[in-house]
């Protein structure tokens, strides 16, 4: 009867009596029906019964017509777009068969003979068909099978490819991580961050095993015919328990290459006490070994002995060049936005160029596409707000943050009446899309902005600001390599205007652009080693300064530096390979170039001796992009590590840099009005390197990580100033700066515990940062041209910072700092000159000011954790400096009747309280 089904097992053969039935050719047209009725019209036009199961075809409608064609002509064409195969029976039945095929002979060696007795009606064709015997378990677990692909007679291969993706059965929101493995816990393949998945199954059953952390573990019976797709859905695990722990990649800090790279995550900021109540991952990181700042509230940050400006910080991917509010007391990132900043101090990967020190990469946090969610606070003197808007649910969404600053009411609340009439006020922005074209391509793009602008105590407005645009296209060429497209512009300007109500109000700026375009691609190799290569190229147009009149009665004149223009190219490739089990290495190779471009002058002096005006020997005039000077070279970076145990390993680095930006500065410390400087006939490149050598070990798990990791450093070319340097608007700069050695050395200690209700970390650093200013000419040399600590060398640098948890809702945190007084120069004497005294100063950075400590202390309340409600609170109530210890941020010496004065400034002299709340929703 036409619609049931013959069942016939493809473990059998039939032998088949008489030739198969061969029809005339046929004419017929399908117009607007089912394919089940198109069979129905078939039978009726040829005579045939066709056997099937109608469920087996969906209701799409097909047209297709044919003339004076094959049966089989047209029973392909029919059956090509699905999993259906067909088998002509004898003149004039056919039997179609879901996935699998019916065939008529036995394969070769069925029996154990090497020959048959030929059995087929087309003996051509010798496929092997694909058997496959059900497991007596299944039923009693109730796993499902599911059969992929059509089987191919023409086809002798003895596994096929299945790819997939799997998603949260409830959210629809891809599965990371999700492992798939056989019935003997073999792993075959891991899901990406995508969720999409490709392994590789042997032709016919398979007993796959799906484990996820998380989700609800599960069995499905594979029967695969041929290459093909299966995506699956997956419920969270809801089982509960008195307590989960949850724990992944516990000995990742042992096993990876390189040494001194650490990672912060946007949570861990939550209970840290700082200035205010602010969450800062920046500050966070300036808590752990081999990371200080120059002073409190100082900018920029000094990494195992480097200067501020040899740090490379980057959002998704964009340079920013000050990354902090308010003479750093802030970062100018909106917490809640940031979802990790990775660290790298020692083994700074190939992909990483153009400083000397370290990286400091924040990365936009991932969202879900699917809700609409946000996170806010409230604080003393600043508020942030950060939105997750779906654009196109499971898709794309929109994250949009704000952060603003209201400190002008406390400036008025002061007893000080030059304070009262000071203004200080800062706000950023960022603006995050992210969209999944497919499950191999995925396009982000990031928009960010930052202002400062603050008048303290003076006749000038300082205004300082960054911007930056990141558009990212990832695309996965397969499981194994995945690449990326990166294209980004950075700006960082300053003003100041300065306004007396005299003939001498100005406008002074300065202005730095940035655009970067950067190919990078990852291959993972099963065999236990991968590779990471790329290209990138960047464009840096820099104005140097520029002064104007700031109103109508200024006599000013308005005056512009030359334009700064350079072009700077690399290429990279780093490899992590296995050699043993116990024994990795990571080997790199980045190769820079860096050319400076006109229209430019620039000056020749005077060989033989120094730099200043007065030795010019001529001028040189550039074209528009004309090459002025060429640098470059290659810079190697090498790691490799040895596990001793599996919670001990040794690891040892290497690794050298070119740097062809440097930072102007004559201050002690880094402001933010310090200008940058590009290389270029009279200014070489920082060159450095770095050698490193660490224990790592882990305690009970990594409820203790405890690691010990040394450093030397060398550098050359590091850009310092004269004595009495006048750096702004200064069209012969190089005459104002020298360039000598550094170096540095030290060991950093950290224990770190993970788990309990007692966590947190201990950290202390001894290290030494010395600069050499040599030179035959006395004016170019500074102390005798003998190493002398730089501003920032502070041996001493012990950090605690310590959460107790008395509940899941209460906990009290502790964050405590003592670091060596930094280096100053001092007055020893004065002479008398023309009737004037005048001050002697000590050999530079010969003193040191007063050591720093500062203890802060918070209690925190969280909100209750049930699962159904709309919003989860967090309160933080600090105290900033509970000590009231009055640290110095700088001493300076002012001459007044002839006697000199030392006074020393201090930022939070007293004990700060704040009160902090915290809503996600």
């Amino acid at each position: 009867m036409k619609g049931s089904l013959i069942i016939i097992c493809s473990l059998f053969c039939f032998h088949l009596s008489i030739a198969q039935f061969k029809s005339d050719k046929i004419s017929i047209a399908f117009n607007g029906v089912t394919l089940a009725q198109a069979f129905s019209q078939l039978d009726e036009v040829t005579g045939y019964t066709t056997y099937f199961y109608p469920q087996w075809f969906s209701n799409d409608l097909i047209n297709k017509s044919y003339r004076e064609k094959d049966l089989e002509f047209i029973l392909e064409d029919l059956l090509k777009d699905n999993s259906i195969n067909y088998f002509i029976y004898e003149p004039g039945r056919i039997i179609l068969t879901k996935n699998n095929s019916i065939y008529d002979e036995l394969p070769e060696g069925f029996f154990g003979k090497e020959e048959k007795a030929p059995l087929a009606a087309n003996p051509a064709n010798n496929a092997s068909p694909i058997f496959y015997q059900s497991s007596p378990n299944l039923t009693t677990v109730k796993t499902e099978t599911i059969r992929i692909g059509k089987e191919d007679k023409a086809n002798d291969k003895k596994s096929y490819i299945l790819k997939g993706r799997i998603t949260d059965a409830v959210s629809g929101n891809a599965i990371p991580d999700m492992s798939i493995l056989t019935s003997n816990n073999i792993v075959l393949g891991v899901t990406n961050e995508t969720g999409t998945y490709s392994i590789s199954l042997s032709a016919g059953r398979n007993l796959l095993n799906f484990r996820g952390l998380g989700y609800e573990s599960d069995k499905k019976e594979v029967i695969i015919f041929n290459d093909g797709y299966l995506n699956l859905s997956f419920n969270e695990s809801v089982e509960q328990l008195e307590e989960v722990v949850v724990e992944g990649d516990i000995y990742s800090n042992i096993e990876e290459v390189s040494g001194g790279s650490e990672e912060v995550g946007s949570e861990e900021s939550k209970t840290i006490p700082l200035v205010l109540g602010e969450r800062d991952v920046m500050k966070v990181a300036t808590a752990l070994p081999g990371i200080s700042t120059a002073g409190e509230g100082a900018t920029g940050f000094n990494v195992r002995g480097g200067r501020a400006d040899q740090n490379l910080i980057l959002l998704d991917g964009a340079t920013i060049y000050n990354p902090q509010h308010f003479f750093g007391i802030f970062s100018a990132i909106n917490p809640f936005s940031i979802g990790k900043l990775d660290v790298y101090k020692g083994n700074i990967p190939p992909k990483y160029g153009g400083r000397l020190s370290s990286v400091f990469d924040m990365q936009i946090r991932e969202r879900d596409h699917a809700k609409l969610r946000g996170e806010a606070s409230v604080g003393p003197v600043t508020g942030n707000v950060v939105l997750d808007i779906p654009v196109v649910k499971e898709k794309s969404s929109v994250m949009i943050g704000g952060r603003g600053a209201y400190a002008n009411w406390i400036l008025r609340q002061l007893d000080d009446e030059e304070l009262q009439n000071s203004s200080a006020s800062f706000y950023d922005g960022v603006i995050n899309y992210a969209h999944d074209i497919d499950e191999n391509n995925e396009l982000t793009a990031t928009a960010y902005y930052s202002n400062d602008d603050f008048s303290i105590a003076s006749d000038s407005l300082f205004i300082y600001n960054n911007r930056l645009l990141a558009l990212r296209w990832q695309h996965r060429f397969n499981d194994k390599h995945v690449g990326e497209l990166q294209v980004t512009n950075s700006n960082y300007g300053f003003n100041i205007e300065y306004e007396r109500g005299a003939n001498n109000d100005f406008d002074l700026g300065f202005n730095m652009n940035e655009s970067t375009a950067k190919f990078n691609f990852n291959y993972l190799n099963n065999s236990g080693w991968s590779l990471n290569y790329g290209l990138e190229g960047k464009w840096y147009v820099s104005e140097p300064g520029s002064i104007k009149p700031l109103n109508a009665e200024s006599a000013v004149q308005t005056t512009s530096l030359q334009q700064e223009k350079a072009l700077e190219g690399a290429g990279y490739a780093s490899v992590n390979y296995d050699l043993t089990k116990k024994l990795s290495v990571d080997a790199g190779l980045r190769f820079s170039v860096f050319s400076a471009l006109g229209e430019r002058t620039q000056f020749q002096y005077l060989e033989g001796n120094p730099r200043n005006r007065a030795n010019i020997t001529d001028t040189l005039n550039y074209g528009k992009n004309e090459p002025i000077k060429t640098y470059g070279g290659p810079e190697v970076r090498a790691g490799i590590r040895y596990l001793i145990t599996p919670s001990f390993s040794v690891k040892a680095g290497y690794n050298n840099a070119i740097q062809y930006i440097h930072m102007l500065t004559n201050n002690t410390t880094v402001s933010p009005i310090d200008t940058w400087k590009l290389s270029d006939l009279n200014i070489e490149p920082q060159r450095g390197q770095q050698f490193s050598f660490g224990l790592f070990k882990n305690i009970d798990a990594d409820a203790y990580e405890i690691s010990l990791e040394g450093f030397y450093k060398t550098s050359t070319n590091v850009l310092d100033f004269k004595t009495g340097a006048d750096l702004l608007l200064n069209e012969n700069v190089e005459s104002e700066v020298l360039q000598g050695d550094g170096r540095s050395y030290g060991v950093e200690f950290l224990i770190r515990k993970n788990k309990g209700r007692l966590n947190g970390w201990l950290g202390y650093t001894y290290s030494r940062s010395l600069l050499r200013l040599d030179s035959e000419f006395e004016e170019e040399r500074v102390n005798d041209g003998e190493y002398f600590p730089s501003n920032f060398d502070k041996p001493h640098d012990l950090s605690m910072v310590a959460n107790y948890k008395f509940t899941r809702r209460f906990s009290f945190s502790a964050n405590f700092i003592y670091q060596t007084g930094r280096p100053v120069t001092v007055p020893v004497g004065n002479i008398s000159f023309n009737g004037a005294q005048y001050a002697v100063y000590s050999d530079r950075n010969s003193f040191r000011i007063p050591d720093f400590y500062r203890l802060d202390l918070a209690f925190n309340i969280e909100g209750n954790h049930k699962l159904k409600k709309a919003a989860h609170s967090f309160w933080s109530l600090s105290i900033y400096n509970a000590l009231g210890r009055n640290n110095p941020y700088s001493v300076f010496y002012v001459t007044d009747s002839g006697e000199v004065e030392a006074y020393k400034s201090s930022i939070f002299a007293i004990p700060v309280p704040s009160i902090t709340y915290n809503i996600k929703f």
